[in-house]
């Protein structure tokens, strides 16, 4: 059992104040509780942006999605201008794995119509935040958002994922080796399929397998100075991508 089931089936006992020992429910009816109340957990996130996307199909059309977990979705925290001066769209959510953002892609990215759809994924998938299978299934899902956005006439850019030496949720995962062995699959699947890649990687890292130390508080997550150079690497890299594409 994953941690996040646990945590969820250990919510859901606290929540609706079960004293196993006073009522002695049987199993099959605490399984049923369990998965009744599962059922109605919004697992992969569709419905965050469900009624920004609407206001934003009906207004306008979009440049660029940008597709992630916690590190996109706080960018817009410290330079929410940077997104709505460019006609850029925030799509993260933080603690989202892949195989979460590829259920949610389709109204996320796909039907916004962008041009362009920025991919920073796989840390989170890393951290065992779900059920863990291995590094190429990680990089198997993100392939796939590519391949649906050029299907769909978008430009895909992958993004390396940012450096890393620590999990302060999950500090007995070690992931510096698995985000280079990641990033390496998706550099090479990139190379091999005429992909853009965004390499923050070679930029942020301390040489160590983290962040620099002023980019990071703790050593995931990213501070001011960390999106400011975020904010320079993904705009030239959407303009170049975009004028060598057109």
């Amino acid at each position: 059992m994953t941690k996040f089931y646990f945590n969820t089936i250990l919510i859901f006992l606290l929540a609706f104040g079960f004293n196993l020992k006073a009522q002695k429910p049987s199993s099959e009816k605490i399984q049923t509780q369990v998965v009744e109340f599962i059922k109605k957990i919004d697992w992969g996130g569709l419905n965050k942006y469900k009624e920004d996307n609407k206001k934003e199909l009906s207004n306008k059309t979009v440049d660029v999605v940008f597709m992630g977990d916690s590190i996109t979705e706080g960018w817009s925290n410290y330079f929410p201008d940077f997104f709505t001066n460019n006609n850029y769209v925030n799509r993260g959510i933080s603690g989202q794995t892949t195989s979460q953002m590829l259920l949610r892609y389709r109204q996320d990215v796909i039907d916004l119509r962008p041009k362009v759809v920025i991919i920073l994924a796989g840390i989170n998938d890393i951290a065992h935040n779900t059920k863990y299978y291995s590094i190429e299934v990680i990089a198997g899902n993100i392939f796939s958002m590519v391949e649906l956005a050029k299907s769909n006439g978008i430009l895909p850019i992958i993004s390396s994922v940012l450096p890393s030496d620590k999990f302060a949720w999950n500090p007995e995962i070690l992931p510096a080796e698995s985000i280079i062995s990641l990033n390496r699959l998706l550099k090479s699947y990139a190379q091999k399929n005429d992909v853009s890649y965004l390499d923050y990687y070679e930029t942020m890292n301390n040489k160590n397998g983290g962040l620099k130390s002023d980019l990071t508080n703790d050593g995931v997550h990213i501070t001011i100075k960390g999106y400011s150079v975020m904010n320079e690497m993904a705009k030239n890299h959407i303009q170049n991508s975009l004028f060598d594409h057109f």
